[in-house]
């Protein structure tokens, strides 16, 4: 009785055309990976270095019906100039005051107190955000 081989030689006629895609789908995979890697590492960090001026509201005091005091510190990079937005809320978290402060100190750390006159009595501040002057 013969034996019947259902499958061909190894190595006798080369890859079969599964391997060969198998194959190309790996380099594929492994080309689109690296470059994702490199584009959320590029967008990260121009994210993150672009941003030469930042704030922080340390605390906020209610002074008057008319007025808030805000503790706003801000980190910026030695000669940049920027402006940080302030705005004051009410119970109904709609804005009743707003305030843009410009830095031109020569210092990478200003910490500053600063008023900002509302409208009706604001319960909350908050700090928009900060821009750098510059580009």
């Amino acid at each position: 009785m013969a034996v019947v081989r259902e499958q061909l030689p190894p190595g006798r006629y080369g890859r079969s055309a599964d391997a060969r895609a198998d194959h190309r789908l790996r380099i594929l995979a492994v080309v689109f990976g690296v470059v994702t890697v490199v584009l959320v590492g590029w967008f990260g960090y121009h994210y993150v270095a672009g941003t030469s001026v930042s704030g922080e509201i340390i605390k906020f005091k209610r002074v008057s019906a008319n007025a808030v005091e805000v503790h706003l510190e801000v980190r910026k990079d030695e000669g940049a100039t920027g402006t940080c937005t302030l705005r004051a809320l009410n119970d109904g978290h709609e804005e009743v005051g707003r305030k843009d402060v410009r830095f031109t100190a020569s210092q990478t750390r200003v910490d500053q107190i600063i008023t900002v006159r509302t409208t009706e009595r604001a319960t909350a501040a908050e700090l928009v955000g900060c821009s750098d002057s510059d580009g």
